[in-house]
C-alpha cells in the first residue's frame, strides 16, 4: 500500500513504513486477545464514568476534588474487573510468557479458582 502511495504522497508513503510495526504490535499477541486489545471500548466506557460523574458534581473546588472522583471510579472499575469474568483468558497469557519463563518462576495456574 505504501509503495502505490509513494508516488503520489512521498511523505505519507513514508509514515505508513514508519508505522508498520506499531500498526500490526497487536498481531504478536494470541489470536483470542487480539479482539480486545485493538478496542478502545473499556477506555471509551471509563472516560463516559468520568464525565457522567463530573456533570453531577458540576464545579470541583480545586484540582485534588476533580483526582479524587477519577481515583474513585477507577477503583470502583478496578473491582468490577476483579470480580466479573477474565477479560482475556489466562491460557493465552501464558503463551506470551513462556519465553520469559525459566525453571525458577513458579508456574502460573490456567484453573480458574
Amino acid at each position: 500500500m505504501a509503495d502505490q502511495l509513494r508516488g503520489k504522497w512521498p511523505k505519507l508513503g513514508a509514515f505508513i513504513d514508519d508505522s508498520e510495526t506499531d500498526v500490526l504490535a497487536h498481531m504478536d499477541f494470541p489470536a483470542q486477545h487480539r479482539t480486545k486489545i485493538h478496542s478502545t471500548n473499556p477506555l471509551e466506557r471509563l472516560n463516559k464514568e468520568v464525565k457522567r460523574r463530573a456533570d453531577v458534581v458540576g464545579i470541583f473546588p480545586n484540582e485534588g476534588s476533580i483526582i479524587r472522583l477519577i481515583g474513585a471510579v477507577l477503583l470502583e472499575a478496578n473491582d468490577e474487573w476483579q470480580t466479573q469474568n477474565r477479560y482475556m483468558q489466562i491460557e493465552g497469557m501464558v503463551e506470551l510468557m513462556a519465553p520469559a519463563i525459566d525453571a525458577d518462576t513458579p508456574r502460573i495456574s490456567t484453573v480458574a479458582a
